[in-house]
Order: structure tokens, then sequence, then C-alpha cells
């Protein structure tokens, strides 16, 4: 009689152990799911993390998770530019970086192309895919003001200026639009002006630090915008050619988060799927 009642024990552990290995097995339809993403999207050089509401929505809308911090000075940051260097950029996404558990999509926006070159050099574990997006992907000792130096056929060079005092940037308030965001409308681009802000200058002279073992491994894409009037299309590609895993194209401006979120969210999305 024991060993019978000891045989039923048995079998109902092991039933039970069954049952539950059962409801851990993933439907095929789960399995057929692509995995979900987190995507890390770094603002350009006088917005915010603002700037991503439309390109974050379709993301988000994807089942992925989107990050859009301000920088230091930036959005609702109200650091005064005379205190930011490269170094608070940095160190504000690598702490965001540091609390994600699995790595993440980041992606740069002009400026802050270089700004999240130097992330990645120094959390290259924690960054699946980099993402340029009409941004600076500059090699190791460059800097913004090496890199516009000479630049022909940008507004934005053309009618940048630095304060009195040199602790920050701008660009002259007539041109901003045409330099920027000429293919919105007046009416949408002086609803987003209030929220434009000075660039501190120091990390604009920041020269990159780089590595063939950390920045070099890590696969990168780049976004170009032919109709750019920032950095024009042939100073992209220069600085894109051979360096990156594939590129994008779209016809717009240097702010496509505000004229084609969709089809910038489009390639984002792509991306996330490709090898």
């Amino acid at each position: 009689m024991k060993r019978l009642k000891f045989i039923a024990l048995c079998m109902v552990i092991v039933m039970g152990t069954s049952c539950q290995n059962l409801k851990k097995t993933p439907k095929k339809s789960e399995l057929n799911k692509p995995p979900k993403e987190t995507y890390v999207l770094v603002h350009s050089a006088w917005l915010g993390g603002w700037q991503w509401e439309n390109v974050a929505k379709t993301l988000k809308e994807n089942g992925h998770t989107v990050l859009t911090p301000d920088l230091p000075g930036h959005g609702n940051d109200k650091t005064s530019p005379a205190d930011i260097t490269m170094d608070e950029y940095v160190k504000t996404l690598t702490t965001i970086l540091d609390q994600q558990n699995n790595p993440v999509i980041l992606v740069g926006h002009s400026f802050n192309g270089i700004t999240v070159s130097r992330v990645a050099e120094l959390r290259p574990k924690k960054i699946k895919k980099l993402v340029f997006l009409t941004a600076f992907l500059l090699p190791n000792g460059g800097s913004f003001f090496g890199a516009v130096q000479g630049v022909e056929g940008s507004k934005a060079v053309e009618n940048f200026f630095l304060s009195e005092d040199k602790t920050y940037a701008l660009v002259k308030e007539e041109e901003i639009q045409n330099a920027f965001a000429h293919d919105i409308s007046k009416e949408a681009f002086e609803g987003a002006k209030p929220y434009i802000v000075p660039e501190p200058a120091a990390p604009l002279s920041y020269e990159l630090k780089i590595t063939d073992e950390n920045f070099g491994k890590i696969p990168k894409y780049y976004i170009e915008c032919t109709d750019d009037k920032a950095i024009p299309i042939e100073v992209q590609r220069a600085m894109y050619n051979g360096k990156v895993k594939k590129s994008y194209s779209l016809k717009s401006s240097h702010t496509p988060n505000f004229s084609q979120p969709e089809k910038l969210a489009a390639i984002l999305l792509e991306i996330k799927n490709t090898d």
C-alpha cells in the first residue's frame, strides 16, 4: 500500500511539472513575432526630445519602447549653456543605457551624431545598432567646428554665430526655417520656434575619441536627407561612404522628424530587421 501511495505521489509531481512546462511553451503566433526593441532617439542641436514626438508615436504603436531624452540645456533641462560640455551630454546618455537590460538602437540627429559616437565608444555592449540621421559621422579626432570648415551651400553654416561671451551658438533668426525646416509650413514652424534654445558652444569644439575596438564594431546605418540645407547631401555622403552597413534616403530637409515622421519611423523599423 505504501508503495502504491509513493507511486501515485510521484505521478502527481510529474504531471504537475509537465502541466507547468506546457503553460510556459510559447504559442506559435508568439514565436513568429519579431522581438521588441528599445530605441533611444537623440535630438539635434537647438532642439530637444520633443522633436521626436510623431516618430516615437509610430514606433510605440508597433510595440517598441522609445526614449527621447533632453540633453543638458535642451527641452525641459534648464542647465546654463556656460556650464555644459560634451561630458555632460555623454553622461546623460550612458546613464540611460546603463539602466537598460538589453542593447538598444541608438539614433543621433545632426550634431549629436558626434555625441552618440562617443557614447558608443564607451558603451559598445549596450548598443545593438547605431543610426545617424543626416548627422555628423566623424573619424577619431574630428569635431563639429573642424567638419564645417570650408563647407559651402549650408544655410546653417552661413548664418551661424556665437554669442558675445562665446558660451552658446545661434543661427540668424530670419534664416532658421530656411536652414533646417523649409519643407514644413510657416505656421508649423512658428509653433515650434518657442522651443528652440541656444546651443552650448563647448561641445561644438569637442574632438571625438573613438577606437576600432569599440565604436568600430557596432553596426552603423545612415539616413541621408537629399534636400538638406544645413548639411548638404554631398557632405553627408562624404562622411558616411564606406563606414556604414546600409544607407537610406529621404527627400527631405534637415528635419524629417517634422516633415516626414511616418517615413522616418518606417526606416527605423526597417533598420531593426536589417542584419
